[in-house]
């Protein structure tokens, strides 16, 4: 086997798993996770005290109410299905609770939305122990084969242990003893709610990446205290309000990957109970790898089994090199997208669970389809009506597949792209795909390969910038400059600061001694990204905040031969030294190109960039959809 550890059993206080992987309760929805082969699935979560802490809703019910809990129970029989234990999130959002009344939490307060926070008597304890003494015993009587405690991502009992959140001057807070007596009986007393043999997992963050908050020698010090009361310890990082410390929860492609593996290894150093860490284990290789060295014992996955929750299958039957990478773009994370775009860019099922199926079907009657272009929209069409029996055909005018991912992925930020567009350059490979390369598909030429439907993939152009002297020599597009960085020099003026300006000026900065400074005509840098990534972007260009400045409200005029002649909103010249000009000003559709093919056949779709450039999940979902149903 190619990966003997993360698919080894192991016995949890009396529960065998049947291999290392768990899945994380990253969306209600459980069923691919378990039939994808993860040994432990947490079915979602429960809350403690309804109506006081959801971080939903006010209204969102207990899970183990009358007309709930078949629901619930329900939620057990699709993680059996797959042979994993069921597990289930138990969780109080204290301060942050959407509410009807108020709020509870360990300092007495107003949040910024006008909800009161009331600060916990030792009544209002009692209370909240006997909640979730009531929810972890419904969870054990129900049926699941064990409980998920959330300690982590600044939720209650993480909000008694941080100073950041914790300033109460009686015995439960100050010192670290202090702080940690709430949540330690919150520990005490689900072990005495489900008894000694069941098995109680609990996930905590070693650090929370948030001013004044828990340092992580107390973390590691909380959790030996907690050892006699839980049977497992998830290590994460982050907090779940405050999107400083989202971005280190859920981490964004310029963090490397499994950043929390270091803080695990040591937790597992003084504690005998199994060690977890989640947050970026983005392959089996790491996984395994980080096993084999004895940093953990459990590897939980989230996004990388909303990106492909066979990716325990696949790694089990041999198949790793066919996991789809998670981006890391965090599109399926709702406070990133404000709730109007969520989905994943490379599983179009997820969120679209309802209508996107799980396999597909064969096509009742096989077509011969013509695919021009390949990009990620291109060979996803491509594929999808590959695997359903159609004859396809797909034709790219340059040497290479990937479309704009060629540039992308070659960005030091962009290792996970990378990963993406050499799977999907692997499928193709080893697909029934006739793949023709370096063909400049005209109306003519397809309509000689007699298609019964046409896929029109040509993607988007980098838009020509009509300033006098950008046709200098040392004046470069933005793919022109991922391509020939040896030739940029020490002064850079990029115009434009969308992503693909400031991702390029990021990444001069942060590895060279060079220059940077960003012209635009607007006042925000790369506005058209998810709000978490424009954080975690935030935070880099932070760091490099000495080599790399913006200049806001302002436009080029003229470009010379060491230096850019710009206006600003104000009408004042400003002179700028520039050794490179990178113009990276955005993408414009090929729209006319793309509508000459119509007319050929009846049956044509354009799908991604062609139509208006976006990300690349609107060119996945649209390819993959229509070719489903082709």
């Amino acid at each position: 086997m190619d990966y003997p550890m993360l698919f080894s059993p192991l016995l949890i206080n009396g529960m065998m798993t049947k291999n290392r992987i768990v899945a994380t309760p990253t969306s209600d929805h459980f069923e691919d996770k378990a039939l994808g082969g993860a040994g432990i699935v947490i079915a979602g979560h429960a809350i403690v005290e309804p109506g006081r802490s959801s971080y939903s809703s006010g209204d969102e019910p207990d899970a183990f109410a009358k007309y709930e809990v078949e629901a619930t129970r329900r939620r057990i029989l699709k993680v059996h299905q797959g042979g994993a234990r069921a597990s289930i999130e138990i969780f109080h959002g204290g301060e942050h609770a959407r509410v009807k009344d108020f709020a509870r939490g360990p300092d007495a307060k107003v949040r910024a939305d006008g909800v009161e926070v009331r600060a916990m008597t030792e009544a209002d304890m009692e209370e909240v122990l006997e909640h979730f003494a009531r929810t972890v015993r419904n969870a054990r009587d129900v049926g699941f084969d064990m409980v998920f405690m959330h300690f982590g991502h600044g939720w209650l009992p993480a909000q008694f242990l941080s100073p950041r959140t914790n300033h109460r001057t009686d015995e439960y807070g100050g010192s670290l003893e202090n702080r940690a007596r709430f949540p330690l009986r919150i520990l005490e007393t689900v072990r005495e709610a489900v008894g000694a043999d069941f098995p109680v997992d609990m996930r905590i963050s070693a650090v929370e990446f948030m001013e004044g908050s828990i340092e992580f020698d107390d973390v590691r010090q909380f959790i030996q205290w907690a050892e006699p009361y839980i049977d497992a310890v998830q290590i994460s990082a982050g907090v779940d309000i405050g999107i400083e410390g989202n971005v280190h929860m859920a981490t964004t492609n310029f963090e490397p990957h499994h950043p929390n593996a270091h803080w695990a290894a040591q937790v597992r150093e003084v504690v005998q109970i199994p060690v977890g860490v989640v947050g970026a284990v983005m392959s089996p290789d790491e996984g395994e790898r980080l096993l084999q060295e004895g940093a953990v014992d459990l590897i939980a996955l989230g996004r990388p089994l909303i990106a492909d929750p066979e990716w325990p299958r696949k790694a089990q039957e041999g198949r790793a090199s066919d996991i789809t990478p998670c981006l890391r773009c965090l599109q399926c994370y709702h406070i990133s997208t404000e709730r109007r775009h969520v989905g994943c860019s490379v599983n179009p099922r997820f969120w679209n669970e309802e209508f996107i199926p799980r396999t597909l079907t064969p096509a009742v009657s096989p077509k011969r389809l013509v695919v021009v272009g390949g990009g990620p929209a291109g060979i996803t069409g491509a594929l999808t009506a590959s695997r359903r029996g159609h004859e396809v055909i797909l034709l790219e005018r340059e040497g290479e597949l990937g479309g704009q991912l060629r540039w992308i992925a070659q960005e030091r930020f962009k290792e996970d792209i990378a990963a993406y567009l050499a799977h999907l350059v692997r499928q193709v490979e080893s697909s029934s795909v006739d793949v023709r390369l370096g063909v400049e598909a005209t109306r003519d030429s397809v309509a000689e390969l007699r298609p019964d439907a046409l896929i029109i993939a040509v993607g988007a152009r980098e838009i020509a910038l009509p300033v006098p002297g950008v046709d200098l020599p040392h004046v470069l597009t933005g793919n022109e400059a991922v391509e020939r960085e040896h030739e940029i020099g020490e002064a850079v003026v990029i115009l434009g600061a969308g992503q693909i300006g400031t991702e390029i000026g990021l990444e001069l900065a942060t590895f060279s001694d060079r220059h940077v400074t960003l012209l635009d005509t607007g006042d925000t840098y790369a506005r058209r990204g998810n709000t978490l990534y424009r954080e975690g972007l935030r935070q880099k260009l932070e760091a490099v905040a000495g080599r790399l400045e913006f200049a806001w409200g302002t436009a080029c005029e003229r470009i010379e031969e060491d230096r850019v002649l710009a206006r600003d909103a104000d009408g004042a010249r400003r002179e700028l030294r520039a050794d490179t000009v990178i113009v990276a000003v955005g993408m414009t559709p090929r729209d006319v190109e793309a509508q000459r093919f119509y007319g050929i056949v009846p049956e044509v779709v354009t799908v991604g960039d062609c139509v208006r450039p976006r990300i690349i999940q609107d060119a996945v979902f649209e390819a993959h959809s229509y070719a489903m149903n082709l």
